[in-house]
């Protein structure tokens, strides 16, 4: 038999044991005895056995395995949560599956399909857009068709049901605070660019337009939907007829592409114009000027998140809060002025 052919099947064999037993031993269960115990590490030491992941969770009820679920890998607050998540896995035994759905129902339940079909522990959502825009339940239903299977948690966004748990962002108290900043700062002509009609991003909408009421302003006009994509962004604001004196924007890339339009307009940042992006991505710091922008603190969310789900599946999660918000903080750089 070649070394390469082996699988635990094998080893069960040659072992004269069931897989369920070679399994509780490769994953160090204590319900095998001692002399079973030995005889199988005797075999998979003489073979040079390494077990695979789906093979490591035959007859123990786990395989180690969590499912990771992100629309897209090309956005940067979508790296950046699954580059911690990976650790965070990583750092608790556990395997990470990683999945890319897009932003269309078919595609999120395709791949949720997908993931389950794995036999994973846990499945993970990744950003708001899994939570629809948190009004049509219809949207969210696959999610929880899953969390009947394994437990589900959201990051950023909030889906109501059983087995499903949400760390969500306080985006709206965020928004409203950078509003009225620049608001106080004297700027009249504020824009809110977005690109989405997600949970998250119609949180940050409530936000600004709660600001503006209170200041006596119109928002509605002052909401723009943009594409998310720097030179996009500026070319628009290069469109439009009124100037706009602030900005604030859904994520750093549209932030951007604000930056760029001033920068060649020849606005002096921040005197003629203040800008504040969301995410506090790598973005903000390598911008010219460095922008300001909210930090949702995704680091902790994900660190957060794997505890959590650690302790459901050890039996310890029974009083676990469902959801979890997260407040932000606004990181001042030279887009804004100094108090």
């Amino acid at each position: 038999m070649k070394k390469e052919a082996l699988n635990i099947y094998d080893i069960a064999k040659m072992a004269n044991v069931s897989i369920a037993t070679v399994s509780r031993v490769v994953n160090g269960s204590d319900k095998v005895s001692e002399k079973t115990r030995e005889k199988v590490l005797k075999v998979i030491d003489e073979v040079g056995y390494t077990p695979n992941v789906f093979a490591q969770g035959l007859g123990l009820n786990t395989m180690h395995t969590v499912g990771v679920l992100v629309p897209t890998i090309a956005d940067s607050y979508m790296a950046n949560a699954v580059a911690h998540l990976e650790s965070e896995l990583f750092r608790n035994g556990y395997d990470c599956i990683l999945s890319c759905s897009g932003f269309e129902l078919e595609g999120k339940q395709a791949q949720t399909d997908m993931l389950l079909s794995k036999h994973i522990d846990t499945l993970i959502y990744v950003g708001s857009t899994y939570a629809g825009d948190g009004r049509n339940s219809k949207a969210t239903d696959y999610i929880r068709e899953a969390a009947r299977q394994v437990p589900v948690f959201i990051i950023n966004g909030h889906v109501s049901g059983d087995n499903i748990y949400s760390s969500v962002c306080e985006d709206e108290e965020a928004v409203y605070e950078a509003t009225k900043l620049l608001l106080d700062h004297g700027r009249k002509k504020l824009l809110f660019l977005t690109d989405s009609h997600s949970y998250s991003a119609n949180k940050k909408k409530k936000g600004f337009e709660k600001a503006m009421r209170e200041a006596g302003a119109s928002p509605s006009s002052r909401i723009l939907y943009v594409e998310n994509n720097i030179h996009a962004v500026r070319d628009l604001l290069f469109e439009r007829k009124e100037k706009c004196d602030a900005v604030i924007a859904s994520n750093d890339e549209i932030a951007v592409g604000a930056v760029k339009y001033a920068a060649e307009s020849g606005l002096k940042i921040p005197k003629d114009m203040e800008i504040i992006g969301y995410n506090n991505s790598l973005i903000s710091t390598s911008s010219t000027p460095e922008l300001s922008s909210m930090d949702n603190h995704t680091a902790e969310i994900c660190h957060d998140t794997v505890e959590r789900f650690v302790k459901i599946l050890s039996g310890k999660g029974a009083r676990l809060s469902r959801k979890i918000s997260v407040s932000c903080t606004l990181v001042l750089r030279e887009t804004t002025l100094k108090e």
